[in-house]
């Protein structure tokens, strides 16, 4: 990285973390309170360390194969690592004991898998279940309606800690920022967290991305997921899961 190149990025979280403090604030919490989740998709060891240097202390990956790459570089040394994308359950064993916690826990099958890997290392695996919110067929995550059975099933297993709930609503259009789904969302977590279910613990409520953090934040997230405005945009390219 130039200079020029790590002042912008140390500029950008700097501007990141005001503005997520700024709508803690107007939410009457605490800016603590709130966990920034760094995505470092498609972002370099070398970016992701001076991320971390800057202040960052929880990245989350999209992409397993990514990043083991950067696991190996020691790329997350000094923060928290999460994995926030979708799962395939074949590739679960390369992440549980290098993830503190798995948010993209869309169904029960995946849930299992989890349980089961965790279970050959003797850990107890944090996950968020993922809920398809918006109800969108071509998206994962468990449907609202089969939510309570989903909890029932996964809270069961000695292996497996339930901690809250994630979602991805549908594209936030420019005028109300995905207000209703996270409206949504926000008395989807309420009402479990008055089930005080057993082994399940509604700690984090993971929702709001670049686009939108701010409005998630006013409706309940205690947790965001920002790459774009901390890394800047992306070169997309055609990667694999």
């Amino acid at each position: 990285m130039t200079e020029q190149e790590r002042n912008e990025l140390h500029e950008r979280i700097a501007q990141v973390k005001e503005r997520v403090a700024r709508a803690a604030e107007k939410a009457g919490k605490k800016p603590e309170d709130i966990i920034l989740v760094a995505a470092s998709k498609m972002n370099d060891t070398e970016r992701v360390q001076e991320a971390i240097r800057a202040g960052i202390e929880v990245c989350g990956e999209n992409r397993v194969q990514e990043l083991l790459e950067k696991y190996e570089q020691n790329a997350y040394e000094g923060a928290d690592l999460q994995f926030i994308g979708t799962l395939q359950t074949n590739k679960v064993k390369f992440l549980v004991g290098k993830v503190s916690l798995i948010q993209s826990v869309g169904s029960v099958h995946l849930g299992e898998a989890i349980a089961k890997e965790a279970a050959k290392h003797g850990i107890r695996q944090d996950i968020l279940l993922e809920v398809n919110i918006g109800r969108e067929q071509a998206k994962s995550g468990i449907d609202p309606d089969e939510l309570l059975d989903a909890i029932d099933t996964l809270r069961a297993k000695p292996s497996l800690h339930i901690r809250g709930l994630m979602a991805i609503p549908p594209v936030a259009d420019a005028e109300t920022k995905n207000l209703r789904y996270f409206n949504e969302m926000r008395q989807v977590f309420v009402d479990i967290l008055k089930k005080k279910y057993d082994n399940v613990d509604m700690d984090y409520l993971s929702m709001g991305m670049t686009n939108d953090f701010e409005t998630a934040i006013a409706c309940g997230a205690n947790m965001v997921r920002i790459g774009t405005a901390i890394f800047g945009a992306r070169p997309y390219q055609i990667v694999s899961p």
